[in-house]
């Protein structure tokens, strides 16, 4: 009767894998592991250790050495330009800085109503409108006053509120909310109200360097999103 020797895979069942794939998964690992550092003492240590019998050509030498100049302007660049971010960043934040104290116009924020004054305000319509509907509420949320305007031509419509209720009385100085209401196309829609609000801090987000403003709003506002400013 004849016998047929075991092999190593049936002996080792399912935990054997080839020498090919240990060396690409090997292979795989290494390339997404190894970082600048582990290939400058990789390098060093090639040079370190060589054969000197047989040490490296010329050309693979020289190969290397280019290899090793090349990550090392990258890393200076990369180094100068860290620099250069957090100098930006820097300067981005004094510059802002100067807005503290100043009016910006941005979407559906509160507004201050000094005694006697008067709230500019403004609404960007791409398509016009037939008619605009502009509603003041008190920071209680009671209606102050409701303004009615006529057909607007597409682009910014420029609306003003002269600080007086529905009765024609004064409205006492605070803080007040604007909303409006327009009929684009035949329907009703709700659209944003640029108004004047004042900065009061600003703050920095490490992660992207974004610059927010602090209006008194239940959040601040993006730089990015301020469309005028004033003393």
């Amino acid at each position: 009767m004849t016998t047929t020797a075991p092999t190593s895979a049936a002996l080792l069942g399912s935990k054997v894998t080839s020498y090919e794939a240990n060396k690409t998964a090997s292979a795989t690992a290494t390339a997404a592991n190894m970082g600048k550092q582990d290939f400058l003492k990789l390098f060093t240590a090639q040079l370190n250790n060589q054969d000197p019998l047989d040490p490296v050509k010329n050309e693979a030498f020289v190969a290397q050495l280019a290899q090793f100049s090349q990550l090392e302007a990258l890393t200076n660049i990369q180094t100068s330009m860290d620099g250069f971010v957090n100098s930006m960043s820097s300067e981005k934040m004094l510059g802002s800085a100067s807005l503290i104290g100043k009016r910006i116009s941005v979407p559906d924020a509160p507004s201050q109503l000094s005694e006697g004054g008067t709230i500019d305000a403004n609404i960007d319509l791409p398509e016009g409108a037939s008619g605009i509907q502009l509603n003041v509420t008190d920071a209680n949320g009671n209606k102050v006053q409701e303004l009615i305007a006529g057909p607007q031509l597409p682009g910014s419509a420029n609306l003003s509120w002269d600080g007086r209720d529905s009765l024609g009385n004064p409205a006492p100085a605070g803080t007040y909310y604007l909303t409006a209401n327009a009929v684009v196309n035949g329907k009703t829609t709700k659209v944003s109200v640029n108004t004047l609000a004042t900065v009061r801090s600003i703050t920095t987000n490490p992660a992207d360097g974004s610059i927010s403003l602090d209006v008194g709003s239940s959040k601040p506002i993006l730089l990015s999103s301020v469309k005028q400013i004033s003393q």
